[in-house]
């Protein structure tokens, strides 16, 4: 879906989506891909513990405890209520200047309008962009989307400054509900139009080739809490 080759190095990727349409899953997998080439990834996470990720992500496959031991993975976990914004930013700065990592996930970012406005927190998210762009960082973003709620749109209002963003649905069908994955832009590379099904097996996030996925709005059941 983005021209076989992935994201461009030390780009900014946004990954959107309800409770539950596995966001915390893309992100991971795309963690989990950079240990496998030998890279460093800082993984914050502000919403589950380190022991609740590894845990989840063991059930479709993906082994962050491996890499954790290795020491190519780092997890910090931290309640957006521990501190506030410039705190954490400053936190965060220091923890990635000293493990010097090739990628960075933030895990969600919607957290973090609990500690301050729309604008601030878009502001201080700002300042972890451009601090990643000029470290040629790659940082993966995710955003939770609510119900009844523009889905093209983000709680702290860093849509401007996303290179690539990807919107993740859950989609119900014949009492099924299934996901569905789609590109909404990608800067500087050519990127599928299309809206793709998507399933989680023992070997990840994966996309389903065969079909494209039904164009078809969310049920008020997919923005119950749950799991990602």
């Amino acid at each position: 879906m983005l021209g076989g080759k992935g994201y461009f190095r030390g780009t900014s990727v946004l990954i959107s989506g309800t409770s539950g349409a596995g966001k915390t899953s893309a992100a991971a997998q795309f963690a989990v891909a950079a240990c496998e080439r030998g890279e460093r990834c800082f993984y914050f996470s502000f919403e589950e513990s380190q022991s609740q990720i590894t845990r989840n992500m063991h059930s479709i496959g993906l082994d962050l405890g491996r890499w954790l031991e290795k020491g190519l993975l780092r997890i910090h976990t931290a309640l957006p209520t521990l501190h506030g914004l410039e705190m954490h930013l400053a936190l965060m700065y220091k923890l990635i200047g000293d493990f010097q990592p090739r990628a960075v996930v933030v895990d969600p970012i919607s957290n973090f309008v609990s500690q301050g406005t729309t604008s601030e927190a878009g502001a201080m998210l700002l300042r972890l962009v451009d601090l990643l762009k000029s470290r040629a960082i790659t940082g993966v973003f995710t955003n939770l989307s609510h119900g009844g709620k523009n889905p093209e749109d983000t709680d702290v209002g860093i849509s401007s400054i996303i290179d690539t963003w990807i919107l993740l649905r859950n989609i119900e069908r014949h009492g099924e509900r299934s996901g569905a994955v789609y590109v909404l832009k990608s800067r500087g590379m050519a990127h599928s139009k299309k809206v793709m099904g998507f399933r989680f097996t023992d070997s990840g996030f994966q996309l389903d080739e065969a079909k494209s996925a039904p164009s078809q709005p969310e049920t008020p059941s997919s923005t119950q809490k749950g799991n990602t």
